[in-house]
Protein backbone atom coordinates (compact mmCIF):
# COMPACT_ATOMS: atom_id res chain seq x y z
CA UNK A 1 0.00 0.00 0.00
CA UNK A 2 2.61 2.26 0.61
CA UNK A 3 4.91 1.76 -2.57
CA UNK A 4 1.10 2.54 -4.20
CA UNK A 5 0.52 5.80 -2.60
CA UNK A 6 4.36 6.52 -3.10
CA UNK A 7 3.57 5.96 -7.24
CA UNK A 8 -0.03 7.78 -6.96
CA UNK A 9 2.23 10.81 -5.20
CA UNK A 10 5.18 10.35 -8.09
CA UNK A 11 2.86 10.04 -10.80
CA UNK A 12 0.75 13.60 -9.33
CA UNK A 13 3.83 15.02 -9.00
CA UNK A 14 4.70 13.96 -12.81
CA UNK A 15 1.41 15.29 -14.13
CA UNK A 16 2.13 18.74 -11.93
CA UNK A 17 5.58 19.40 -13.63
CA UNK A 18 3.76 18.63 -17.13
CA UNK A 19 1.33 21.39 -16.49
CA UNK A 20 3.80 23.73 -15.44
CA UNK A 21 5.75 23.20 -18.47
CA UNK A 22 2.81 23.75 -20.83
CA UNK A 23 1.92 26.80 -19.33
CA UNK A 24 5.47 27.99 -19.00
CA UNK A 25 5.69 26.97 -22.79
CA UNK A 26 2.14 28.75 -22.87
CA UNK A 27 3.20 31.73 -21.10
CA UNK A 28 5.88 31.81 -23.21
CA UNK A 29 4.65 31.48 -26.71
CA UNK A 30 1.94 34.58 -25.84
CA UNK A 31 4.80 36.56 -24.86
CA UNK A 32 6.30 35.83 -28.50
CA UNK A 33 3.31 36.45 -30.11
CA UNK A 34 2.63 39.74 -28.19
CA UNK A 35 6.62 40.78 -29.23
CA UNK A 36 6.05 39.64 -33.17
CA UNK A 37 2.49 41.10 -33.42
CA UNK A 38 2.42 43.96 -35.64
CA UNK A 39 -1.31 45.13 -34.32
CA UNK A 40 -0.99 47.02 -31.01
CA UNK A 41 -2.77 45.72 -28.04
CA UNK A 42 -3.36 48.23 -24.98
CA UNK A 43 -5.05 47.98 -21.22
CA UNK A 44 -6.31 50.82 -19.66
CA UNK A 45 -8.68 51.84 -16.80
CA UNK A 46 -11.83 53.18 -16.61
CA UNK A 47 -10.38 56.94 -16.42
CA UNK A 48 -8.55 56.03 -19.68
CA UNK A 49 -4.78 55.49 -18.09
CA UNK A 50 -2.41 53.03 -19.57
CA UNK A 51 -2.23 49.59 -17.78
CA UNK A 52 -0.97 47.36 -20.20
CA UNK A 53 0.82 47.45 -23.61
CA UNK A 54 2.14 45.46 -26.48
CA UNK A 55 6.01 45.72 -27.46
CA UNK A 56 4.47 46.93 -31.12
CA UNK A 57 3.37 50.22 -29.69
CA UNK A 58 6.83 51.25 -28.53
CA UNK A 59 8.84 49.79 -31.64
CA UNK A 60 5.51 52.08 -33.73
CA UNK A 61 5.74 54.99 -31.49
CA UNK A 62 9.72 55.57 -30.65
CA UNK A 63 8.53 55.83 -26.80
CA UNK A 64 9.70 53.54 -23.89
CA UNK A 65 6.66 51.71 -21.88
CA UNK A 66 7.57 53.48 -19.37
CA UNK A 67 6.31 56.84 -21.33
CA UNK A 68 2.60 55.52 -21.42
CA UNK A 69 2.44 53.27 -18.18
CA UNK A 70 0.28 55.29 -15.96
CA UNK A 71 -0.71 58.06 -18.55
CA UNK A 72 -3.61 58.67 -20.20
CA UNK A 73 -3.97 58.18 -23.69
CA UNK A 74 -5.36 61.43 -24.73
CA UNK A 75 -2.28 62.98 -23.83
CA UNK A 76 -0.92 61.16 -27.03
CA UNK A 77 -3.99 61.95 -29.20
CA UNK A 78 -3.79 64.77 -31.86
CA UNK A 79 -6.07 67.59 -30.06
CA UNK A 80 -8.38 67.35 -32.86
CA UNK A 81 -9.25 64.03 -32.21
CA UNK A 82 -9.61 64.41 -28.72
CA UNK A 83 -13.66 64.40 -28.64
CA UNK A 84 -13.92 61.55 -30.77
CA UNK A 85 -11.67 59.54 -28.73
CA UNK A 86 -13.38 60.38 -25.78
CA UNK A 87 -17.05 59.86 -27.04
CA UNK A 88 -15.73 56.67 -28.43
CA UNK A 89 -14.60 56.08 -24.67
CA UNK A 90 -17.74 56.84 -22.80
CA UNK A 91 -19.68 54.22 -25.38
CA UNK A 92 -17.23 51.10 -24.61
CA UNK A 93 -17.87 52.00 -20.89
CA UNK A 94 -21.31 52.14 -20.82
CA UNK A 95 -21.66 49.24 -23.14
CA UNK A 96 -20.09 45.54 -21.84
CA UNK A 97 -17.99 43.69 -24.10
CA UNK A 98 -18.95 45.56 -27.07
CA UNK A 99 -16.44 46.14 -29.87
CA UNK A 100 -16.54 50.15 -30.36
CA UNK A 101 -14.57 51.23 -33.30
CA UNK A 102 -12.61 54.50 -33.86
CA UNK A 103 -9.81 56.18 -36.22
CA UNK A 104 -7.50 58.41 -34.63
CA UNK A 105 -3.99 60.37 -34.82
CA UNK A 106 -1.74 59.48 -32.18
CA UNK A 107 1.75 60.94 -31.75
CA UNK A 108 5.20 59.70 -32.32
CA UNK A 109 7.88 60.14 -30.34
CA UNK A 110 9.42 62.77 -33.12
CA UNK A 111 6.47 64.75 -32.72
CA UNK A 112 4.78 63.58 -36.11
CA UNK A 113 1.35 62.43 -36.51
CA UNK A 114 0.37 58.38 -37.39
CA UNK A 115 -3.75 57.29 -37.94
CA UNK A 116 -4.91 53.85 -36.11
CA UNK A 117 -7.67 52.54 -36.54
CA UNK A 118 -8.95 50.90 -33.23
CA UNK A 119 -11.50 48.60 -31.78
CA UNK A 120 -12.27 48.61 -27.56
CA UNK A 121 -13.80 46.31 -25.23
CA UNK A 122 -15.22 46.49 -21.54
CA UNK A 123 -13.37 44.20 -19.71
CA UNK A 124 -13.60 45.84 -16.39
CA UNK A 125 -15.80 42.86 -14.87
CA UNK A 126 -13.09 40.20 -16.13
CA UNK A 127 -10.97 39.71 -13.10
CA UNK A 128 -8.00 38.69 -15.20
CA UNK A 129 -8.32 41.63 -17.15
CA UNK A 130 -9.86 44.32 -15.27
CA UNK A 131 -9.55 47.18 -17.85
CA UNK A 132 -10.63 48.09 -21.37
CA UNK A 133 -8.71 46.35 -24.49
CA UNK A 134 -7.75 48.27 -27.17
CA UNK A 135 -6.74 46.55 -30.55
CA UNK A 136 -5.35 49.25 -32.76
CA UNK A 137 -2.94 48.96 -36.27
CA UNK A 138 -1.25 51.44 -38.23
CA UNK A 139 -3.68 53.03 -41.27
CA UNK A 140 -1.38 56.04 -42.10
CA UNK A 141 -0.62 54.72 -45.56
CA UNK A 142 -4.19 54.25 -46.09
CA UNK A 143 -5.07 57.17 -45.26
CA UNK A 144 -2.89 58.65 -47.27
CA UNK A 145 -3.67 57.20 -50.27
CA UNK A 146 -6.71 57.45 -49.53
CA UNK A 147 -6.47 61.76 -49.52
CA UNK A 148 -4.21 61.58 -52.45
CA UNK A 149 -7.23 59.56 -53.93
CA UNK A 150 -9.75 61.84 -52.81
CA UNK A 151 -7.55 64.58 -54.36
CA UNK A 152 -7.02 64.03 -57.18
CA UNK A 153 -11.25 62.88 -58.56
CA UNK A 154 -11.14 66.71 -56.77
CA UNK A 155 -8.63 68.31 -59.20
CA UNK A 156 -9.46 66.22 -62.11
CA UNK A 157 -13.57 67.52 -61.93
CA UNK A 158 -12.32 70.96 -61.55
CA UNK A 159 -9.68 70.66 -64.05
CA UNK A 160 -12.50 69.42 -66.42
CA UNK A 161 -14.02 72.29 -66.13
CA UNK A 162 -11.01 74.77 -66.04
CA UNK A 163 -10.16 72.99 -69.80
CA UNK A 164 -13.26 73.82 -71.29
CA UNK A 165 -13.44 78.00 -69.79
CA UNK A 166 -9.71 77.97 -71.08
CA UNK A 167 -10.78 76.21 -74.44
CA UNK A 168 -13.47 79.43 -75.09
CA UNK A 169 -11.55 81.99 -73.19
CA UNK A 170 -8.17 81.28 -76.09
CA UNK A 171 -10.58 81.16 -79.66
CA UNK A 172 -12.18 84.27 -77.83
CA UNK A 173 -8.29 85.68 -77.02
CA UNK A 174 -7.61 84.41 -80.91
CA UNK A 175 -10.41 86.45 -82.29
CA UNK A 176 -9.08 89.80 -80.53
CA UNK A 177 -5.48 89.27 -81.32
CA UNK A 178 -6.14 88.48 -84.99
CA UNK A 179 -7.59 91.70 -85.58
CA UNK A 180 -5.08 93.17 -83.70
CA UNK A 181 -2.62 91.70 -86.04
CA UNK A 182 -4.37 92.88 -88.70
CA UNK A 183 -4.31 96.27 -87.82
CA UNK A 184 -0.52 96.82 -86.51
CA UNK A 185 0.32 95.38 -90.12
CA UNK A 186 -1.36 97.93 -92.07
CA UNK A 187 0.10 100.55 -89.56
CA UNK A 188 3.76 101.89 -89.03
CA UNK A 189 5.38 103.31 -85.57
CA UNK A 190 4.15 106.82 -86.32
CA UNK A 191 0.22 106.17 -86.57
CA UNK A 192 -1.70 107.56 -83.28
CA UNK A 193 -3.29 104.12 -82.58
CA UNK A 194 0.21 102.30 -82.99
CA UNK A 195 0.72 102.22 -79.15
CA UNK A 196 -2.68 101.57 -78.46
CA UNK A 197 -2.77 98.45 -80.19
CA UNK A 198 0.20 97.37 -78.97
CA UNK A 199 -1.20 97.76 -75.18
CA UNK A 200 -4.05 96.02 -76.31
CA UNK A 201 -1.93 93.28 -77.56
CA UNK A 202 -0.07 92.73 -74.25
CA UNK A 203 -3.58 93.02 -72.45
CA UNK A 204 -4.53 89.67 -74.74
CA UNK A 205 -0.77 88.34 -73.79
CA UNK A 206 -1.94 88.59 -70.00
CA UNK A 207 -5.18 86.64 -70.78
CA UNK A 208 -3.37 84.43 -72.39
CA UNK A 209 -1.53 83.72 -69.97
CA UNK A 210 -4.20 83.35 -67.25
CA UNK A 211 -5.75 80.81 -69.65
CA UNK A 212 -2.28 78.97 -70.15
CA UNK A 213 -2.32 78.28 -66.36
CA UNK A 214 -5.98 77.09 -66.48
CA UNK A 215 -4.84 74.75 -69.17
CA UNK A 216 -1.67 73.50 -67.27
CA UNK A 217 -3.96 72.55 -64.32
CA UNK A 218 -6.45 71.58 -66.49
CA UNK A 219 -3.89 68.75 -67.35
CA UNK A 220 -3.53 70.12 -71.15
CA UNK A 221 -1.67 69.14 -73.49
CA UNK A 222 2.35 68.60 -74.10
CA UNK A 223 2.17 69.46 -77.46
CA UNK A 224 5.94 69.55 -78.46
CA UNK A 225 7.62 66.75 -75.84
CA UNK A 226 11.21 67.08 -76.58
CA UNK A 227 13.97 64.83 -75.00
CA UNK A 228 15.67 67.37 -72.80
CA UNK A 229 18.31 67.70 -70.48
CA UNK A 230 16.68 69.35 -67.15
CA UNK A 231 19.82 70.80 -65.81
CA UNK A 232 20.05 73.35 -68.51
CA UNK A 233 16.51 74.01 -68.35
CA UNK A 234 16.46 74.35 -64.45
CA UNK A 235 19.89 76.20 -64.30
CA UNK A 236 18.44 78.90 -66.98
CA UNK A 237 15.24 79.36 -66.18
CA UNK A 238 16.23 79.76 -62.13
CA UNK A 239 18.99 82.52 -63.40
CA UNK A 240 16.55 84.54 -65.34
CA UNK A 241 14.14 84.61 -61.92
CA UNK A 242 16.75 85.56 -59.86
CA UNK A 243 18.16 88.58 -61.73
CA UNK A 244 14.64 89.53 -61.41
CA UNK A 245 14.90 89.42 -57.77
CA UNK A 246 17.87 90.59 -56.33
CA UNK A 247 16.72 90.10 -52.48
CA UNK A 248 16.85 86.51 -53.33
CA UNK A 249 19.69 84.20 -53.53
CA UNK A 250 19.45 80.88 -55.75
CA UNK A 251 21.87 78.05 -54.57
CA UNK A 252 22.28 75.54 -57.47
CA UNK A 253 23.32 71.55 -57.19
CA UNK A 254 23.04 69.82 -59.95
CA UNK A 255 23.22 65.93 -60.32
CA UNK A 256 26.28 65.27 -63.22
CA UNK A 257 25.19 62.92 -65.97
CA UNK A 258 21.49 64.00 -65.68
CA UNK A 259 19.12 61.37 -66.98
CA UNK A 260 16.78 62.84 -69.99
CA UNK A 261 13.19 63.34 -70.03
CA UNK A 262 10.67 63.72 -72.92
CA UNK A 263 9.01 67.04 -71.65
CA UNK A 264 7.14 70.27 -73.35
CA UNK A 265 9.98 72.88 -72.44
CA UNK A 266 7.79 76.14 -71.78
CA UNK A 267 5.11 74.31 -69.47
CA UNK A 268 8.50 73.08 -67.59
CA UNK A 269 9.35 76.77 -67.20
CA UNK A 270 6.03 77.85 -66.41
CA UNK A 271 6.16 74.99 -63.31
CA UNK A 272 9.71 75.89 -62.58
CA UNK A 273 8.56 79.74 -62.34
CA UNK A 274 5.53 79.65 -60.30
CA UNK A 275 7.61 77.17 -57.99
CA UNK A 276 10.16 80.02 -57.11
CA UNK A 277 7.37 82.80 -57.34
CA UNK A 278 5.62 80.69 -54.67
CA UNK A 279 9.14 81.00 -53.04
CA UNK A 280 9.53 84.74 -53.58
CA UNK A 281 6.33 85.31 -51.95
CA UNK A 282 7.09 83.27 -49.09
CA UNK A 283 10.43 85.60 -48.10
CA UNK A 284 8.91 89.14 -48.24
CA UNK A 285 12.38 90.12 -46.55
CA UNK A 286 14.31 87.80 -49.09
CA UNK A 287 15.98 84.48 -48.62
CA UNK A 288 17.68 81.78 -50.02
CA UNK A 289 16.17 79.25 -52.32
CA UNK A 290 18.01 75.91 -52.86
CA UNK A 291 17.66 74.43 -56.54
CA UNK A 292 18.91 70.60 -56.99
CA UNK A 293 18.29 67.93 -59.37
CA UNK A 294 19.11 64.06 -58.85
CA UNK A 295 18.63 60.44 -60.70
CA UNK A 296 16.39 58.44 -58.65
CA UNK A 297 14.87 55.03 -58.57
CA UNK A 298 11.45 54.75 -57.00
CA UNK A 299 10.26 51.81 -55.65
CA UNK A 300 7.26 50.27 -54.16
CA UNK A 301 8.41 50.82 -50.82
CA UNK A 302 8.11 54.64 -51.89
CA UNK A 303 4.58 56.89 -51.05
CA UNK A 304 3.91 56.95 -55.12
CA UNK A 305 0.30 57.60 -56.45
CA UNK A 306 -1.42 54.48 -57.90
CA UNK A 307 -1.02 55.54 -61.76
CA UNK A 308 2.69 56.52 -61.25
CA UNK A 309 4.93 52.49 -61.72
CA UNK A 310 7.91 52.25 -59.93
CA UNK A 311 11.06 53.33 -62.33
CA UNK A 312 13.81 56.03 -62.99
CA UNK A 313 12.56 59.35 -62.80
CA UNK A 314 14.62 62.43 -62.57
CA UNK A 315 13.59 64.46 -59.19
CA UNK A 316 13.70 68.29 -59.27
CA UNK A 317 13.68 69.57 -55.77
CA UNK A 318 13.57 73.94 -54.68
CA UNK A 319 13.68 74.40 -51.16
CA UNK A 320 12.98 77.96 -49.70
CA UNK A 321 13.65 79.52 -46.58
CA UNK A 322 10.31 81.37 -46.40
CA UNK A 323 7.35 81.49 -43.81
CA UNK A 324 6.51 77.99 -44.69
CA UNK A 325 2.63 76.36 -44.59
CA UNK A 326 0.02 74.75 -41.50
CA UNK A 327 -0.63 71.41 -42.71
CA UNK A 328 -4.22 72.28 -44.03
CA UNK A 329 -2.34 74.82 -46.19
CA UNK A 330 -0.05 71.90 -47.45
CA UNK A 331 -2.79 69.38 -48.17
CA UNK A 332 -4.55 72.33 -50.31
CA UNK A 333 -1.85 74.27 -51.80
CA UNK A 334 -2.66 72.61 -55.47
CA UNK A 335 -6.27 73.62 -54.79
CA UNK A 336 -7.36 76.40 -58.07
CA UNK A 337 -7.99 79.79 -56.45
CA UNK A 338 -6.52 78.82 -53.18
CA UNK A 339 -4.10 81.14 -52.17
CA UNK A 340 -2.89 82.44 -48.68
CA UNK A 341 -1.44 85.97 -50.04
CA UNK A 342 -3.07 88.88 -49.46
CA UNK A 343 -5.23 90.72 -52.83
CA UNK A 344 -2.82 91.73 -55.48
CA UNK A 345 0.02 88.62 -55.33
CA UNK A 346 -1.31 86.12 -56.81
CA UNK A 347 -4.86 84.34 -57.87
CA UNK A 348 -3.94 81.19 -56.47
CA UNK A 349 -3.29 79.31 -59.96
CA UNK A 350 0.41 78.60 -59.94
CA UNK A 351 0.40 76.19 -57.98
CA UNK A 352 -2.42 74.67 -59.30
CA UNK A 353 -1.31 74.94 -62.71
CA UNK A 354 2.13 73.24 -61.67
CA UNK A 355 0.32 70.13 -60.33
CA UNK A 356 -1.50 69.66 -63.52
CA UNK A 357 1.35 70.01 -66.12
CA UNK A 358 3.56 67.65 -63.87
CA UNK A 359 0.70 65.12 -63.81
CA UNK A 360 0.13 64.86 -67.40
CA UNK A 361 4.00 64.74 -68.00
CA UNK A 362 3.28 61.03 -66.01
CA UNK A 363 4.93 62.43 -63.08
CA UNK A 364 4.09 63.45 -59.07
CA UNK A 365 4.61 66.60 -57.27
CA UNK A 366 4.30 66.86 -53.34
CA UNK A 367 4.75 69.63 -50.85
CA UNK A 368 6.45 69.39 -47.45
CA UNK A 369 6.65 72.50 -45.12
CA UNK A 370 5.92 74.02 -41.44
CA UNK A 371 4.89 76.62 -40.46
CA UNK A 372 8.20 79.07 -39.73
CA UNK A 373 10.09 76.28 -41.09
CA UNK A 374 10.28 77.04 -45.19
CA UNK A 375 8.82 74.68 -47.96
CA UNK A 376 10.28 72.18 -50.30
CA UNK A 377 8.35 70.73 -53.51
CA UNK A 378 9.79 67.61 -54.90
CA UNK A 379 8.69 66.76 -58.66
CA UNK A 380 9.62 63.62 -59.77
CA UNK A 381 9.88 63.22 -64.08
CA UNK A 382 9.74 59.78 -66.04
CA UNK A 383 13.23 59.10 -67.75
CA UNK A 384 13.11 58.59 -71.46
CA UNK A 385 15.45 56.53 -73.38
CA UNK A 386 15.57 59.05 -76.30
CA UNK A 387 18.79 61.49 -76.99
CA UNK A 388 18.62 64.83 -76.00
CA UNK A 389 17.98 67.72 -78.59
CA UNK A 390 18.71 71.07 -78.47
CA UNK A 391 16.64 73.78 -78.70
CA UNK A 392 17.18 76.58 -81.05
CA UNK A 393 16.29 79.98 -81.98
CA UNK A 394 13.63 81.44 -84.19
CA UNK A 395 13.51 84.71 -85.91
CA UNK A 396 10.70 87.35 -85.44
CA UNK A 397 9.79 88.38 -88.57
CA UNK A 398 6.54 87.77 -90.85
CA UNK A 399 7.09 85.67 -93.60
CA UNK A 400 4.83 85.46 -96.65
CA UNK A 401 3.68 82.87 -99.25
CA UNK A 402 1.56 81.94 -102.54
CA UNK A 403 0.28 78.71 -101.68
CA UNK A 404 -3.12 77.51 -101.36
CA UNK A 405 -4.61 76.80 -97.46
CA UNK A 406 -7.84 74.97 -96.43
CA UNK A 407 -8.76 76.19 -92.92
CA UNK A 408 -10.72 74.74 -91.16
CA UNK A 409 -12.46 75.42 -87.61
CA UNK A 410 -15.81 75.51 -86.21
CA UNK A 411 -15.64 79.04 -84.78
CA UNK A 412 -16.66 81.48 -87.18
CA UNK A 413 -14.91 84.32 -86.32
CA UNK A 414 -11.90 82.33 -85.86
CA UNK A 415 -12.83 81.31 -89.66
CA UNK A 416 -13.21 84.91 -90.79
CA UNK A 417 -9.68 86.20 -88.81
CA UNK A 418 -7.31 83.98 -89.60
CA UNK A 419 -8.68 83.56 -93.27
CA UNK A 420 -8.00 87.32 -93.44
CA UNK A 421 -4.71 86.98 -91.94
CA UNK A 422 -3.52 84.06 -94.18
CA UNK A 423 -4.84 86.53 -97.03
CA UNK A 424 -3.13 89.07 -95.53
CA UNK A 425 0.46 87.10 -95.73
CA UNK A 426 -0.24 86.33 -99.43
CA UNK A 427 -2.09 82.67 -99.27
CA UNK A 428 -5.03 81.65 -101.17
CA UNK A 429 -7.72 80.30 -98.88
CA UNK A 430 -10.47 78.00 -98.90
CA UNK A 431 -12.75 77.86 -95.89
CA UNK A 432 -14.96 74.68 -93.64
CA UNK A 433 -16.83 74.97 -91.02
CA UNK A 434 -16.36 71.57 -89.50
CA UNK A 435 -14.60 67.79 -90.15
CA UNK A 436 -17.44 66.84 -92.91
CA UNK A 437 -17.04 70.17 -94.96
CA UNK A 438 -13.46 69.79 -94.95
CA UNK A 439 -13.36 66.40 -96.67
CA UNK A 440 -15.13 67.26 -99.44
CA UNK A 441 -13.45 70.57 -100.14
CA UNK A 442 -10.36 68.77 -99.78
CA UNK A 443 -11.42 65.68 -102.12
CA UNK A 444 -12.38 68.92 -104.50
CA UNK A 445 -9.16 70.17 -104.73
CA UNK A 446 -6.71 67.91 -103.30
CA UNK A 447 -4.58 68.60 -106.44
CA UNK A 448 -4.48 72.23 -105.98
CA UNK A 449 -4.38 72.30 -101.64
CA UNK A 450 -0.84 73.07 -100.21
CA UNK A 451 -1.82 73.36 -96.83
CA UNK A 452 -4.42 72.04 -94.25
CA UNK A 453 -4.46 74.18 -91.03
CA UNK A 454 -6.91 71.97 -88.95
CA UNK A 455 -8.60 72.83 -85.28
CA UNK A 456 -8.74 69.93 -82.69
CA UNK A 457 -11.68 70.28 -80.93
CA UNK A 458 -14.89 70.45 -83.20
CA UNK A 459 -18.33 69.27 -82.64
CA UNK A 460 -19.06 66.53 -85.06
CA UNK A 461 -16.17 64.83 -87.22
CA UNK A 462 -13.46 65.80 -84.42
CA UNK A 463 -10.19 66.60 -85.84
CA UNK A 464 -8.23 63.28 -85.09
CA UNK A 465 -11.53 61.39 -87.13
CA UNK A 466 -10.85 64.81 -89.83
CA UNK A 467 -6.76 64.39 -90.14
CA UNK A 468 -7.81 60.33 -90.58
CA UNK A 469 -9.86 61.26 -93.48
CA UNK A 470 -7.61 63.85 -95.37
CA UNK A 471 -4.51 60.76 -95.20
CA UNK A 472 -7.19 58.86 -96.75
CA UNK A 473 -7.57 60.79 -99.70
CA UNK A 474 -3.78 62.20 -99.93
CA UNK A 475 -1.93 60.29 -97.73
CA UNK A 476 0.79 63.12 -97.90
CA UNK A 477 -1.12 65.90 -96.79
CA UNK A 478 0.33 69.05 -94.80
CA UNK A 479 -1.28 69.48 -91.88
CA UNK A 480 -0.39 72.54 -89.16
CA UNK A 481 -2.91 71.35 -86.24
CA UNK A 482 -4.41 74.27 -84.26
CA UNK A 483 -6.27 74.23 -80.63
CA UNK A 484 -7.36 76.80 -77.74
CA UNK A 485 -7.15 73.38 -75.73
CA UNK A 486 -6.27 69.90 -75.71
CA UNK A 487 -7.09 67.25 -73.70
CA UNK A 488 -5.16 64.22 -72.27
CA UNK A 489 -2.87 63.03 -75.59
CA UNK A 490 -5.16 63.90 -78.20
CA UNK A 491 -2.71 66.10 -79.85
CA UNK A 492 0.02 63.73 -79.54
CA UNK A 493 -1.87 61.27 -80.97
CA UNK A 494 -2.52 63.31 -83.92
CA UNK A 495 1.28 64.12 -84.12
CA UNK A 496 2.19 60.87 -83.82
CA UNK A 497 0.20 60.22 -86.94
CA UNK A 498 1.99 61.86 -89.28
CA UNK A 499 0.74 65.24 -88.60
CA UNK A 500 3.75 67.81 -89.36
CA UNK A 501 3.46 70.68 -86.37
CA UNK A 502 1.41 72.50 -83.77
CA UNK A 503 0.04 75.89 -82.93
CA UNK A 504 -1.97 77.26 -79.51
CA UNK A 505 -4.45 79.91 -79.75
CA UNK A 506 -4.03 82.68 -79.61
CA UNK A 507 -1.29 83.47 -81.55
CA UNK A 508 0.26 86.41 -83.51
CA UNK A 509 0.42 86.90 -86.93
CA UNK A 510 4.74 86.53 -86.71
CA UNK A 511 4.68 83.29 -84.94
CA UNK A 512 1.44 82.24 -87.14
CA UNK A 513 3.38 82.84 -90.21
CA UNK A 514 6.80 80.97 -89.17
CA UNK A 515 4.91 78.02 -88.64
CA UNK A 516 3.10 77.62 -91.83
CA UNK A 517 6.74 78.10 -93.37
CA UNK A 518 7.95 75.75 -91.48
CA UNK A 519 5.44 73.02 -92.65
CA UNK A 520 5.25 74.16 -95.93
CA UNK A 521 9.02 74.09 -96.74
CA UNK A 522 9.32 70.99 -95.17
CA UNK A 523 11.20 68.54 -97.12
CA UNK A 524 9.08 65.48 -97.77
Amino acid sequence: MKKTGKKKQISKNAENTAEQLTLRKSSALLQELLRNFLDIIAVFDKDGVFQYISPSLTSLTGYREADFIGESVIKFVHPNDHQVVNNNFSKVLSEDNKGIASEFRFQKADNSWIYLEALSNNCLNNPAINGIIMNARDITMRKLMEDHLRQAQKMQAIGTLAGGIAHDFNNLLMGIQGYISLMLASRDAGDPDFDRLRNIQSLVQSGADLADNLLGFARGGQYELKPTDLNELVSRTANIFGRTKKEIRIHHKYEENIWPVEVDRIQIEQVLVNLFVNSWQAMSNGGHIFVETKNVFLSDKHFLSADLPKGNYVQITVTDTGAGMDEETCRRVFEPFFTTREKGRGVGLGLASAYGIIKEHGGTINVASKAGQGTTFNIYLPVSDKKIVKDTTVDETIIKGRETILLVDDEESIVDVCGEILETLGYNVLKAGNGHDALKIFADNKDLIDLVILDMIMPGLSGNETFDGLKLINPQVKVLLSSGYVTGNQAKIIMEKGCQAFIQKPFRMEEFSRKIREVLDKKE
